[in-house]
């Protein structure tokens, strides 16, 4: 499994909503703070989106795309002279894609998800992505093409099964504009994620991954993608934001976070699986890394990070 599927697979993004809603012209809506990461797509129409802390404005056009992942505050509006109303206001006013499976002449239509982390450390991707991730080349619409059009049709004319179809293709867009952002060269920045689009530092990164267990040091994971260990060392902190070592050490505890939580392993086996001596080593690790020994993780309890407002009202939004 590649480094991006894996850490998906190990945060275990949960669909929280999904559905779509049409936005009448004279109207700005207001979404507060949030915890997880979004996705929508305009299908129809344009409209401006103004995240807080961001200082342009956004006009998303027929086909783009955008991921909110750092949770900020955000406006989605028709006209940046409008006063913006709360989300939950809105909802009695918007016009629900199931209700209108005819799409009137210059209306705006805009479809997505919402999506919470079971797993934990979510902000190994979160913080690896900027503010807003905006997916608008014309070759990327292209690639995203299919999911959209799927969506729009579960949600224009609902089947039985629409709304887990809706919520698995809401969840296909997410992972498509995360590949595509990092396919653009141009949005590289700090962190793992853009690590994954470098050619050293993914095969440093896709060799720790593909063998958690095994004794890596610096110097070998420099011959391993070949390059002198004091250049690979500063490569690595300069992309990733982290030394490969700590990088290293850290992705061995979410695996052992993962492992304590959903097995039966023991901690002498998962110790020893990634590459730890004794079970003393890896707690000593383990509190260093994840803030509490492995026993008081097993025993906490980790819910479902929702939004700032209850979700009944995030889904009257967003059908």
């Amino acid at each position: 499994m590649d480094p991006l599927s894996e850490v998906l697979a190990l945060l275990k993004p949960q669909s929280l909503s999904s559905g779509g809603f049409i936005v009448p012209g004279n109207m700005a809506i207001y979404f507060p703070k949030h915890q997880g990461i979004k996705c929508y797509a305009v299908l129809a129409g344009q409209c401006w989106l103004v995240v807080e802390g961001v200082p342009d404005p956004i006009l998303l056009d027929v086909g783009d795309c955008f991921i909110l992942p750092r949770g900020l505050p955000f406006r989605l509006t028709t006209d940046l002279s409008l006063e913006p109303i709360h989300y939950t206001l809105a909802s009695g006013l918007l016009s629900k894609t199931n209700d209108a499976p005819e799409i009137e002449e210059g209306a705006r239509y805009i479809a997505g998800g919402f999506f919470g982390f079971t797993g934990g450390h979510a902000e190994m991707l979160l913080h690896s992505l900027p503010p807003i991730v905006h997916i608008r080349r014309e070759s990327d619409k292209a690639a995203m093409r299919w999911s959209l059009e799927r969506l729009r049709e579960e949600l224009r004319d609902p089947q039985p099964g629409s709304s887990l179809i809706a919520q698995q293709l809401a969840y296909m867009m997410l992972i498509q504009a995360l590949r595509l952002h990092l396919a653009d060269v141009a949005s590289a920045g700090r962190g793992w994620l853009s690590a994954l689009s470098d050619k050293h530092m993914s095969i440093a990164i896709a060799s720790i991954h593909n063998d958690p267990g095994y004794s890596w040091t610096l110097q070998s994971l420099a011959e391993r993608v070949g390059m002198s260990r004091s250049v690979f060392a500063l490569r690595f902190r300069e992309i990733v934001g982290a030394t490969p070592m700590e990088y290293l050490a850290r992705w061995r505890m979410l695996l052992a976070a993962d492992r304590l939580k959903n097995t039966s392993d023991g901690l002498s086996t998962i110790a020893q699986s990634l590459g730890y001596e004794s079970e003393s080593a890896f707690g000593k690790a383990f509190r260093r890394i994840m803030g509490c020994s492995p026993r008081q993780y097993t025993r906490s309890t980790m819910p479902v990070k929702r939004g700032a407002e209850d979700n009944e009202h995030e889904l009257a939004v967003t059908g």
